[in-house]
């Protein structure tokens, strides 16, 4: 596999499998038409038409929905139509901007087609013309591709947090950054992506930061969601990328734009224009 055909890997799902869902006309996300029938059982909580899943309008407030929300999120996961509940609520909005009409289990998000939101961080070295890339690999109890490889800080944007106030608590819990380090990460980047993954509807923006460590810096993960860290030449990254599936899903994306922005994938390369243009896909 080609580093291309790890971009190919997220071309977008064929949407008439979805119904779009609402509050108050403005739409949230997405559900699958089976999840939609599943809904018309919970009638107090969702209008259920061939076209649209709506919010009753009678949950009026931003505590009314995001209880109803979770209750039904709750049922659905004890029914077993999806697993691993994190007690960890993230925000449901129409953009990011706009202010969010209810929160939601993070665990749930993909099965309403939420747009959700994160932090990757490339935390590099330079070594003379070349640089080194801080690798992290997950633990084996994460939900999410455990064991897979991932970059030194990722996480998501809980309710109530911004990229930057994410940036912090996740480069402190997860690679045990100090502030005055942290504070030197740059925003280089946004990546949007819309798939289909393990069945359900992954709606992400991911905020990309680079960040310019100290040889002598060693991360320290404090989180236990990270079991090792290693330090990468970049020819050794793009192999691992191109041989298999070793990297976090996601994480590929955000290599792959590091690696042409910083000039290790250069203009040579036959596909070096395919893979720049396809980075600005939507």
């Amino acid at each position: 596999m080609s580093l291309l055909d790890r971009i190919r890997l997220f071309q977008a799902p064929d949407m008439r499998r979805f119904l779009p869902w609402r509050i108050a006309d403005a739409q949230m996300g997405w559900v699958r038409r089976d999840v939609a029938k599943l809904l018309q059982g919970y009638p107090s909580v969702f209008s259920v038409s061939a076209d649209n899943v709506d919010l009753m309008t009678h949950l009026q407030t931003f505590d009314q929905r995001s209880i109803a929300l979770n209750e039904v999120a709750r049922a659905l996961s004890e029914s077993g139509l999806f697993s691993g509940w994190r007690n960890e609520q993230f925000p449901v909005s129409s953009s990011f901007h706009s202010p969010p009409l209810a929160r939601l289990d993070r665990s749930a998000i993909p099965v309403f087609g939420v747009r959700a939101y994160g932090v990757h961080v490339n935390g590099y070295v330079r070594d003379g013309n070349s640089l080194l890339l801080w690798v992290g690999r997950r633990a084996g109890n994460r939900p999410v591709d455990p064991g897979k490889l991932d970059h030194l800080v990722a996480g998501g944007l809980a309710i109530g947090l911004d990229p930057r106030e994410t940036l912090f608590k996740e480069g402190q819990e997860e690679a045990g950054l100090p502030d005055d380090l942290l504070s030197k990460a740059h925003p280089v980047n946004a990546i949007r992506y819309r798939i289909l993954r393990d069945g359900w509807l992954r709606n992400d923006t991911i905020f990309v930061y680079d960040l310019e460590l100290p040889p002598d810096f060693v991360p320290t993960n404090r989180d236990g969601e990270i079991a090792a860290f290693e330090l990468m030449p970049l020819d050794k990254v793009e192999a691992i990328l191109a041989e298999g599936d070793a990297f976090k899903f996601n994480v590929a994306l955000v290599v792959i734009d590091f690696m042409i922005r910083h000039g290790h994938l250069r203009p040579e390369r036959p596909d070096y224009v395919e893979l720049a243009m396809s980075m600005w896909r939507d």
